[in-house]
């Protein structure tokens, strides 16, 4: 006698069959109709400005020209940032802001797995070095009005593609921030002071461990900062961030 089991595996072909054709894949940003679900279409693809080296070894900024496998940005060279390294996949700028904003804001979460599988690929050796992902946490209010927090559904669709836990009750908002859109380099440092913490119960799980920290988007890196900070406290020993964008401004 055949197991439900069985059954289901014979009749997934006929369910995939049934779901595309009811529910065609289409473009993750502009919903032209692509390949297979979760993916960009060509020309999505193709607006996209990927970050590769060269770049800072600290910050990750890329740079025009290659200076040096251990070459500081200026502005690590004058701030060093609290973490121990920082990737991101894709510059922000007006060809990827749709995308980040639609996911953000506007409930586009289909294209969590699309962006996870990139920040795997830039991972490297952060996955190796790490024992656990920690996604950068929202308000409570602020979760509330959004109903998810963009920064953890890319830390479990990275997860997908490593053998990390996501810690998403690790860090926690101490008070509700202003936006950070709009404030200068030093307002933002200002809005994310002592606005983190390590929650007791991670502490002794974190103590002389390292971390990958996931968000959405580094702007001047307060918000990384600030976050890094609070985990060094509670005895993390190296935080690797990666993000899905980054500001590009040159020095």
């Amino acid at each position: 006698m055949r197991s439900i089991s069985e059954y289901f595996t014979k009749a997934k072909p006929l369910i995939s069959h049934v779901v595309n054709t009811l529910f065609p894949a289409r473009c993750a940003a502009c919903r032209e109709l692509v390949g297979k679900h979760g993916a960009l279409c060509v020309e999505c693809w193709q607006n996209i400005h990927f970050i590769a080296d060269p770049t800072c070894c600290k910050c990750g900024l890329p740079f025009e020209y290659n200076i040096g496998e251990k070459a500081l940005c200026g502005r690590c060279m004058e701030h060093t940032p609290t973490y121990t390294q920082a990737r991101a996949v894709f510059k922000y700028d007006e060809t990827s802001k749709g995308q980040i904003v639609a996911f953000k804001y506007h409930d586009k979460t289909q294209l969590a797995p699309v962006f996870g599988e990139w920040l795997a690929r830039i991972a490297g050796d952060y996955t190796a070095k790490a024992q656990a992902i920690i996604p950068v946490p929202l308000h409570y209010w602020r979760l509330l009005g959004r109903r998810y927090n963009q920064a953890t559904l890319l830390a479990y669709s990275l997860a997908r593609h490593t053998d990390l836990p996501v810690l998403p009750d690790t860090l926690i908002r101490t008070r509700k921030t202003s936006s950070q859109s709009g404030l200068t380099r030093r307002q933002r440092i200002e809005n994310m002071r002592a606005a983190f913490w390590v929650t007791p119960d991670r502490r002794e799980l974190l103590k002389n461990k390292s971390v990958i920290l996931v968000d959405d988007v580094m702007t001047t890196g307060a918000t990384l900062n600030a976050c890094s900070r609070a985990l060094h406290d509670a005895g993390v020993t190296d935080v690797y961030v990666l993000t899905l964008a980054r500001t590009v401004i040159a020095d």
